[in-house]
């Protein structure tokens, strides 16, 4: 990655690192708790912290805490009130510490075995142990806005942006967990986009709508741009599930899409095709589902999907969103008065985000 991501992505780890720290010093405590009783010793919080801790540090991409301070670099270039750079940084775990926190509980929620190519936190601590520490992850996110010092009127602002994204995304995992428990139930494929910008567009949205408010942009603005970001993450979530039936996510295995019952872009498209296979691929996933990832049903499914070419059609409709979108976004300030920093920022922008779609995708 290049040399102008990986400055950023430092100071984004050094930040989520100070966010969740193992260190338990009685500042962070105060933060996170406020004074808590003497007989609550280090290991019990450890108990809350540590499934967390491990996921965060298998890495990631981290393209939405990027995608948060590079939309901050760039509307800090139009407006007046912009915070500084290390208060934008100290907002990163609005939306990576977000996205953490529903990897543990998708993964309980879809029987996931692995998650970064390491057992699931469920696995590994228990059910009762993940569950708990992803819920707590959710209310310690907007901790970081009483770490820097911000008017009350804009933290409430933040807390808002938060909070209503937060709302989305779990409508989005109920559309989704509606439709994967039914195997015979099949969305149509605008309600499927509706789920995924719920689910998977939110956290972009909430990345670009804080990152640009840290920089001092209007509300119309933010709202704008949000919309633009949402369906950025909508095609990303399209490519995963081409990737899924394909060659496989990282860290997890082929098809697991289909063991799941997840009713995905591809598998909505061949429907629309093909709508006498309903009743076939609803009977796949069923056995895929009681027979585990190496069933043959995942395999014979997946033939199935590749005879209406529904894979490279959804593929197709993957990469246009991200490419529109990012131009969308570019374009958005095209009309202002542009320094060369703000075209550079809006071009690391695009870079970002097309260096995230497979070559054989491109």
């Amino acid at each position: 990655m290049k040399n102008d991501f990986i400055e950023r992505l430092t100071k984004i780890e050094a930040a989520l690192d100070k966010a969740l720290s193992m260190d338990f010093s009685q500042d962070w405590q105060l933060l996170s708790f406020s004074q808590l009783p003497e007989a609550v010793k280090p290991n019990f919080i450890q108990n809350l912290i540590q499934p967390n801790k491990d996921l965060i540090s298998l890495g990631g991409k981290r393209w939405r805490p990027l995608l948060l301070i590079l939309s901050y670099e760039l509307s800090k270039n139009f407006y007046d009130n912009s915070i500084s750079e290390d208060e934008a940084y100290a907002l990163t775990p609005l939306v990576e510490f977000v996205h953490t926190a529903s990897l543990i509980h998708d993964d309980i929620e879809d029987s996931a075995d692995l998650r970064r190519g390491k057992p699931s936190a469920y696995i590994t601590y228990g059910l009762d142990t993940a569950l708990n520490a992803a819920s707590w992850l959710y209310f310690e996110a907007p901790v970081c806005l009483n770490s820097i010092a911000l008017s009350e009127a804009l933290k409430l602002t933040f807390y808002n942006l938060y909070t209503n994204e937060l709302r989305r995304l779990h409508l989005g995992q109920a559309m989704d967990i509606y439709w994967h428990r039914n195997k015979s139930i099949f969305p149509t494929q605008e309600e499927y986009m509706s789920m995924v910008k719920c689910k998977t567009g939110t956290l972009s949205s909430l990345a670009a709508k804080v990152g640009f408010t840290a920089g001092g942009a209007s509300t119309e603005d933010c709202e704008k741009i949000g919309e633009i970001a949402a369906n950025i993450g909508i095609g990303f979530q399209i490519i995963d599930d081409v990737i899924n039936l394909t060659k496989g996510n990282p860290g997890k295995k082929r098809g697991d899409d289909i063991v799941e019952g997840k009713k995905s872009l591809p598998v909505l498209i061949h429907i629309a095709k093909c709508p006498e296979d309903k009743a076939k691929i609803s009977a796949l996933m069923e056995q895929a589902q009681k027979e585990g990832i190496n069933s043959p049903a995942v395999e014979k499914c997946i033939s199935l999907l590749e005879e209406s070419a529904c894979i490279t059609d959804a593929a197709e409709k993957g990469k246009k969103l991200i490419h529109e979108n990012c131009r969308a976004f570019s374009d958005y300030f095209a009309a202002r008065q542009q320094s060369s920093d703000s075209e550079k920022i809006a071009a690391l922008i695009y870079e970002l985000f097309d260096s995230m779609i497979p070559k054989d995708f491109k």
